[in-house]
Parts: C-alpha cells; structure tokens; sequence
C-alpha cells in the first residue's frame, strides 16, 4: 500500500443500536479519500450479544463491489455489547491492511464475558486474545488512541491515522460512519418495521 499517495482510500466502519430497543445493530461503512472526500458508503447488521460481526463487517465491504479501498478502519473490535470482530478473518477475508482503534485505556473484558455469556465466555476470551494488544499512538491533533492493526507497520499505521484525523482523536472516516449509523439506529426504533 502506499501511504503517500494521494487519493488513497478508507473505509470506515462504526456501529450503533439502541440497547433497550434493538436486537440488531447497525453498521456504517464510509468510503473516504485521504483528501476527506466521501467517496461511498454501505450498510450492514449485526446481532446485539451475538457473535455475526466479524462476517458483517466482510459483508458491508463485499457489498461495496469496489477494488480500490485500500485500508479497513474499525471503531473497536468488541461491538453491538459484546460481538466480537476477528481482526485476522477480517483482513484474510478482505485482502486489505486494517487498523482497529479504541480511544480509552481499559482493563480488558474478559470479566464481563464471564459475567454475561457463560456458556460462551472461554470462546469470547479466546476470540478476544486473538486480537492482540493495543497500541497507544499519539496522533498529530495531540490525542492519543488505542490500536491494532495487521497488514500495515507501526509507523505507517500513525500516518494513515494522522492523514484521516482532521481534529480530535477519531479519524474522519470513523466519525462520519459512527454518525450515520446513530441516526440509522435512532430512526428504526422510531419506526416499527
């Protein structure tokens, strides 16, 4: 991939739902130029509690039909309570480099995956470990995030991060995706489909 170039391309991908009202969750893909044009978007569903987001995530992108994306960003890896993305099916899946970021330091969770899945929560753990450690990157704005990421070195990691982070610590592509997706949830629990 190169970091340099000029029109390179991310999708992002955020998720949303409405706890009390939703059994799924939905997810944004934004498709955006490095020079922060939106340049696509698709949309997907996720199982609130389940364990569908990984092959939700292939889906949105597969929907996208496109060659010229050149890197994943994920809004977490643990979403829509406790659904679980694989980073590695995810980037074997795709054939793309992808970076994963949460903006808080966190002890983990596996507790929580004893405490409301015991039935599942050795496979929840070990999913989860799969993934890997985050990283702390500072980002040009002056923020600091949390990151995995496969496919990609370190360094060209944080240049992918400060090419699609205007301001603050979420990139572009992730804010817009997250922003869709809240106003996609907000309006289906209004509604009765």
């Amino acid at each position: 991939m190169h970091i340099d170039k000029r029109g390179i391309r991310a999708l992002g991908v955020s998720e949303s739902f409405i706890k009390s009202k939703s059994r799924r969750s939905i997810l944004a893909g934004v498709v955006m130029r490095s020079d922060l044009i939106v340049d696509g978007f698709s949309f997907a569903r996720t199982t609130v509690g389940g364990t569908d987001a990984t092959a939700s995530v292939v889906e949105l992108y597969r929907r996208l039909d496109r060659r010229d994306i050149n890197i994943i960003l994920l809004n977490g890896c643990v979403i829509s309570w406790f659904n679980i993305i694989s980073l590695g099916e995810v980037h074997r899946d795709t054939e793309l480099p992808l970076i994963c970021i949460t903006y808080e330091e966190s002890e983990g969770l596996e507790r929580y995956f004893t405490e409301y899945f015991r039935d599942e929560a050795e496979e929840r753990i070990r999913r989860y470990r799969e993934n890997g450690e985050r990283e702390e990157l500072k980002l040009h704005t002056g923020k600091t995030v949390f990151a995995r990421y496969l496919g990609i070195e370190r360094g060209d990691a944080a240049r992918v991060l400060n090419r699609f982070t205007l301001q603050g610590s979420v990139p572009d592509p992730l804010r817009v995706a997250r922003l869709l997706a809240r106003r996609i949830a907000q309006q289906l629990s209004e509604t009765t489909l």
